[in-house]
């Protein structure tokens, strides 16, 4: 139990380290640059989370593909290669599309030129983003969780150092706020590529033609986690269209007090599942189903815990916590956030356990079922449920669906879980 603790808190220090990122943003861009500042970041966030999923997608797909098969197929250098040429079309993007996809994303006349502004350098930093997220599962599943716990806090804490320094000493506003972001996952880089002096390392860094056998395998193994954490990009992405036509900015500006707080929440499950991944892998490879069960136990006791920590902590200080970024002191922003945190945050309890399970199963090879999971909750619930409860009750619509969207997919997860655990009774 010593090594999956080892393991587990060190991944979640590490997911966590992501939601900083946008969390530090959230805060100093409403300090410094008002509620129209935190509507922009909010339109941006879907990209920044396409960014990330493609990360995970080759990174965790990658490094799963790794850990069952070896070293061999140089599947690491392969996935370098695609995940460069991937963000290089962000890249080329972002230098001369960035003003159509904030349109796109939903940025009113009020905050085109922020969202702009912010896209911008998060567009032609792309490769930077994505490679962060590769790199990282592949060390980590080569034996080396410290040194990607490292990485992750000390970008995480100079994103927060810098985004203070280039928003109000130097007075650079959003695009400072932007900057410090776009320079994180370089650091992060740059301290995992000491993993190449670790003596017992697998990963070799050789120049390798990308194959059809390796990228096929990576994106089914992948797909569970990016379409995980692409769903949070789908949600903000729908809610703030359809906030924007119920209340307009202030609404997406309440919203992005919700989403930057869930995104946290969101970020410790994640890193509890991915904590338990490798060594649920490692199991499943010498087909020893007691431990896949032990660990499984552990990551779902966890994340419950997590979320009813949460939960309670938001219900106790929603006001705090939403004073903490409407620094307009706009009545509005506040009666809208605090009327959504006890509703939002229900879902905690069935996002935590849907996120391991979902990686679960992608861990033991049951590719569909993790597919499956995450299709139901980021996509077939959530779509249908956010365009009917928003008719049919508002903006309390609007916040219910997430909850009714998390809680439909556990009960199909738990489904899922009853049957394998049927087919393995005798591991």
């Amino acid at each position: 139990m010593k090594e999956v603790r080892s393991y587990v808190l060190r991944s979640v220090l590490s997911t966590l380290g992501l939601s900083v990122y946008i969390l530090a943003d959230t805060l100093f861009i409403a300090k410094g640059v008002g509620n129209l500042g935190l509507t922009a970041l909010n339109i941006a966030l879907p990209l920044f989370n396409l960014l990330n999923s493609l990360g995970l997608l080759f990174g965790m797909g990658g490094a799963t593909l790794f850990s069952l098969r070896g070293s061999k197929g140089n599947y690491f250098s392969q996935l370098l290669l695609v995940g460069l040429g991937i963000g290089s079309l962000f890249t080329l993007a972002g230098l001369f599309f960035a003003t159509p996809i904030a349109q796109g994303l939903g940025a009113s006349v009020a905050t085109l030129d922020l969202t702009v502004l912010y896209l911008r350098f998060i567009l032609i930093m792309a490769p930077f983003f994505i490679l962060n997220n590769l790199v990282l599962a592949f060390v980590r599943n080569d034996g080396n969780p410290q040194l990607a716990m490292m990485a992750m806090l000390s970008s995480s804490l100079f994103n927060i150092i810098f985004d203070y320094i280039f928003v109000f000493p130097m007075n650079m506003g959003m695009a400072g706020a932007a900057l410090a972001t776009v320079l994180s996952p370089v650091l992060s880089l740059l301290i995992l590529s000491l993993h190449r002096k670790k003596p017992q390392r697998k990963l070799q860094l050789k120049f390798a033609r990308p194959t059809w056998d390796t990228l096929s395998h990576s994106v089914q193994l992948g797909t569970a986690s990016f379409l995980t954490e692409m769903s949070t990009g789908i949600c903000i992405l729908i809610f703030n269209q359809l906030l924007l036509s119920l209340q307009g900015d202030v609404a997406v500006a309440a919203y992005g007090v919700l989403a930057n707080v869930v995104l946290v929440g969101l970020a410790l499950f994640t890193g509890v599942a991915q904590g338990v991944q490798p060594l649920i892998s490692r199991a499943a490879s010498k087909a020893d189903e007691a431990a896949v069960r032990l660990y499984l136990r552990y990551g779902m006791k966890v994340s419950f815990l997590l979320a009813a920590g949460l939960y309670l902590g938001l219900l106790l200080f929603k006001y705090p916590v939403t004073g903490f970024f409407n620094t307009d002191q706009d009545p509005l922003l506040t009666k809208l956030a605090v009327a959504g945190i006890p509703i939002y945050f229900l879902s905690f309890f069935a996002s935590s356990q849907n996120i391991l399970l979902s990686i679960l199963f992608a861990a033991v090879g049951r590719v569909r079922q993790a597919f499956a999971i995450a299709l139901f909750r980021g996509y077939l619930f959530i779509i249908p449920a956010a365009l009917i409860f928003s008719r049919l009750w508002g903006i309390t619509g609007v916040w219910s669906s997430l909850p009714f969207a998390e809680f439909a997919t556990l009960a199909i997860a738990a489904g899922f879980l009853i049957r394998y655990r049927k087919q393995h009774k005798n591991g």
